[in-house]
């Protein structure tokens, strides 16, 4: 694999992250001064440093939830919670890397006065990275490498031409990165989900037919290959198997070593909403057997995992209403319940966008009624069960309905959409504790990303988003 990017001189890894680390204002306890660091950088960096500093240091995040209501606290577990199993070396990679793109001058600025700092636990090496020497100058060599979750190393420099599979080529812009095997056929209204290196897509709709193909997209060899799965009977007194029907504007929501399609039109409408559960293990089909009073079948809603339950809103059902109504549904027991909610409710819509903030507030963007798209925000507080409309800061996106969203700490990324004119062609994000907009990413032309009924979902290990876009079954990435 060849490469055209190189790090600064300097002390190779791990001396470099330790004194980057005590540059930064990390002093080596688990609680460093974070009152310090923030007023340096933005809540952003400083939450992603915190973060990077932790896995670097301490490993995965095993610590428990804080049971206190606290945002900061709470945003600070997230953050390094959803670094999930990277490994030591890339933490540091990572650390260093948004320094320097903070400060570019840090390492010259520091060589003077910054010591090691004392690390009261032991470090997870299992280091890649290999120093070299040229010209009596240390480099840490700049490579692309596999780790052992699936992700990939980072290279030090934000523009890197590199050749191979999974090379990160640019970054803050969206790219098509060269995929291989046969593709899925052009689609939209499919659910996409990752689990761990892989990312799935199920169902969708294909010239105004519904399907039921299951396919896979390995993140690492970026090769697509098809699902044969299978399906299991109903019971022991029924052999025949359960009838898996095709299905277009569902969601598919990983659930431990399950994948779960909720809801969708069928070409014979349900009256209740639907759910069925692939097994990742064993590659079979099952319907899911629910309790309590089930919401009228749809599609175009959002489901939204928050802890043990599935949030359900809105949508449109198979007479075209529009929907507007909140339900939950329990995956342990897996009973339903509808929420008597108080406060005004975002009016009734579909192909809008939800997250979840702080493990309690559900966010709602935008989507679309029969004759017109939103641009507003609403926001669900899952403990008072009361809705409310906040001020939203920045430069407010366009109304759009069909666009799709991931989250990234306390960034809640929105991409593509439209209203029924044209496509939105930027992708914006919103800071889900300051509820402030910024545009980070654009496109031009008649390109899939502007375009609606599409899925983004993230890779947990590199944090890109990828999406796999409608019409033409093509995937995007964005760093």
């Amino acid at each position: 694999m060849a490469t055209m990017a190189r790090a600064n001189s300097g002390p190779a890894y791990p001396e470099r992250f330790y004194a980057a680390a005590s540059y930064a204002g990390f002093d080596g306890s688990p609680n460093s001064n974070t009152k310090d660091i923030a007023s340096r950088f933005s809540n952003d960096v400083a939450l992603i440093l915190y973060a990077l500093y932790q896995q670097a240091t301490v490993g995965p995040c095993t610590v428990p939830k804080p049971s206190s209501w606290s945002p900061v606290e709470h945003s600070k577990w997230k953050s390094w919670q959803q670094l999930g199993n990277m490994v030591s070396t890339e933490a540091m990679r990572l650390f260093v890397k948004i320094l320097e793109e903070e400060e570019p001058g840090w390492y010259s600025r520091a060589s003077n006065s910054v010591s090691e700092p004392v690390i009261d636990v032991q470090m997870n090496h299992n280091s890649n990275v290999e120093p070299i020497i040229e010209n009596r100058n240390s480099f840490a060599e700049t490579k692309i490498i596999s780790a052992e979750n699936g992700g990939l190393m980072e290279t030090q420099d934000k523009d890197v031409v590199s050749e191979g599979l999974g090379s990160i080529v640019v970054y803050d812009k969206w790219i098509s990165p060269p995929v291989i095997g046969q593709r899925p056929k052009a689609r939209y209204q499919h659910g996409a989900a990752v689990v761990q290196d892989k990312m799935y897509i199920y169902g969708g709709n294909h010239n105004g037919r519904y399907l039921n193909d299951l396919h896979v997209l390995d993140l690492r060899s970026w090769t697509w290959s098809k699902v044969e799965a299978k399906v299991v009977p109903k019971s022991v007194e029924s052999p025949s198997p359960v009838n898996i029907a095709p299905c277009a504007g569902h969601s598919l929501i990983p659930w431990e070593n399950k994948l779960l399609s909720i809801a969708g039109h069928t070409k014979v409408p349900s009256e209740t909403i639907q759910g069925k559960a692939f097994d990742l293990q064993t590659g079979t089909w099952s319907v899911l057997n629910t309790y309590g009073k089930a919401p009228v079948s749809r599609a175009g809603q959002s489901v939204t995992l928050v802890g043990t339950t599935l949030v359900i809103f809105g949508g449109q059902d198979a007479k075209r209403t529009l929907l507007n109504d909140l339900h939950i549904l329990n995956l342990e027991t897996m009973t339903w319940n509808e929420i008597d909610a108080v406060g005004a409710p975002p009016s009734p819509r579909a192909d809008h966008a939800a997250a979840i903030h702080a493990e309690r507030y559900l966010l709602v963007f935008g989507g679309g009624s029969h004759a017109t798209c939103f641009n507003d925000l609403h926001v669900f507080d899952l403990q008072a069960m009361e809705w409310s409309r906040p001020t939203q800061q920045g430069e407010i996106p366009t109304p759009r309905a069909g666009h799709a969203s991931v989250t990234v700490g306390e960034n809640w990324f929105i991409v593509g959409g439209g209203d029924n004119k044209s496509g939105a062609l930027e992708t914006v994000v919103l800071n889900m504790s300051t509820l402030a907009w910024s545009v980070v990413a654009s496109v031009e032309g008649l390109v899939p990303l502007a375009s609606e009924w599409f899925n983004c979902v993230r890779n947990a290990a590199m944090e890109i988003e990828l999406l796999h876009a409608d019409q033409q079954g093509m995937v995007e990435r964005c760093k």
